[in-house]
């Protein structure tokens, strides 16, 4: 992998434009009744046709047999090595909302779960409940403990925003969120000693919140993950030399475009909305991150068949954002949910990569299967971008 520094040097501004898009949670494991993937079961036609003109492969999000978060997946797609830069998931849920931030604070993501009378989860997100419901438990949860102001904000169906703000803290502590159903909440450690205080608050914070939420099923309980402070990243605009928007519906992926310089471009909640909003500001940018969020959502659920649906309807509108014509297409994931394992998976990611300046290879389905024969190979997913800017002739040529 090419430093950010060597990348800069070689990286010139052009009229070409970049779409880089992404289907959360892309990659599928075989359906044990059929030998396919969900990917391998749709019916893709615009997909496969884009396939054949393309360079495929099958893209690594972080390393081999490491399973990826949505936060260092996203990184390492806009070029970003996921272990030196790595966000936590609360500043991703804050800036996404625009959620103001202040020097010191603390943030977390939080979910709204549901237990059974032994305190044992039994739904890890509260059945998805409606924001507006999320919204009102939010206002029932701000209190103070002791000098920290516990501050919490609704992002959309059972997340929320918590944020302890006060002198002292540090995110250097463990999370209460087992990622499992059938487990009680863990208790908040901390890990360095400067971060026992912050421990001691969300602790007592989450006692706290047990009691006002008791009555308040299935939102009778929370989880709390992704403890964090605001990072300084070095910004894609200074590196690539790009001029960069993001295109999501989701706030999470808003918020970490956002953090490596990406202009949010507010859009509606279907593909066909993004794709609109791509049109509206075609001539503003140069680089359109679009980010589809059902795929991994039906993948988590353990839905085959509605990942199997969402891929179709996804297909069908492709061609409005082709009609475009952009210099280069990307297609890929940020990382595999299979339903089957009905959580995110470190399996290799499905990639191709269009421009009139690639090297077509013979793959010509998009599909787990398929792109392993592509000219691509297994590669890091951290050489997308620098791909995707040498085929719209923005890398000047290295050495003498």
């Amino acid at each position: 992998m090419f430093s950010q520094d060597q990348i800069k040097a070689l990286a010139q501004p052009t009229p070409s434009k970049i779409i880089l898009l992404v289907l959360d949670g892309l990659g599928g494991l075989p359906r044990t009744e059929t030998g396919k993937t969900e990917l391998e079961t749709a019916c893709l036609p615009n997909f496969h046709k884009l396939a054949a003109l393309s360079i495929c492969g099958l893209s690594q999000p972080v390393g081999p047999g490491i399973t990826a978060g949505s936060a260092p997946g996203h990184t390492a797609l806009f070029g970003y090595d996921p272990f030196a830069v790595n966000i936590g998931r609360g500043v991703l849920e804050a800036v996404g909302i625009d959620f103001p931030i202040e020097q010191g604070d603390v943030l977390a993501r939080g979910n709204f779960c549901a237990v059974d009378s032994n305190g044992v989860i039994t739904d890890r997100r509260a059945g998805r409940i409606a924001t507006e419901l999320n919204a009102g438990l939010c206002k029932l949860l701000e209190m103070k403990i002791d000098d920290i102001q516990v501050l919490i904000a609704p992002v959309k169906d059972y997340r929320f925003v918590i944020c302890f703000r006060g002198a002292g803290l540090r995110d250097a502590v463990s999370e209460t969120d087992p990622q499992h159903e059938g487990m009680k909440p863990l208790q908040i450690t901390a890990t360095t000693a400067g971060a026992i205080k912050t421990a001691n608050v969300a602790n007592q914070f989450v006692d706290r919140a047990k009691k006002i939420l008791a009555d308040k099923h299935p939102a009778n309980m929370l989880l709390l993950r992704g403890f964090s402070r605001e990072p300084e990243i070095l910004s894609m605009q200074a590196i690539y030399k790009l001029k960069p928007a993001v295109v999501a519906s989701y706030p999470m992926y808003r918020g970490l475009a956002r953090l490596v310089g990406m202009d949010n471009l507010p859009t509606g909640a279907t593909f066909t909305d993004e794709i609109k909003t791509v049109k509206e500001h075609y001539n503003d940018y140069d680089f359109f991150f679009v980010h589809i969020k059902p795929t991994d959502a039906a993948g988590e659920d353990g839905d085959f068949d509605r990942k199997v649906k969402i891929l179709e309807d996804v297909d069908k509108t492709l061609p409005d954002l082709l009609s475009l014509n952009p210099d280069v297409i990307v297609v890929t994931g940020d990382h595999s949910t299979p339903a089957m394992l009905k959580g995110h998976s470190w399996h290799t990611v499905p990639t191709m990569i269009y421009s009139k300046y690639c090297r077509p290879d013979k793959v010509v389905e998009f599909s787990e299967s398929g792109c392993l024969g592509g000219g691509l190979g297994i590669f890091p997913a951290t050489d997308i971008m620098p791909l995707a800017m040498a085929n719209a002739l923005k890398l000047n040529k290295f050495g003498a």
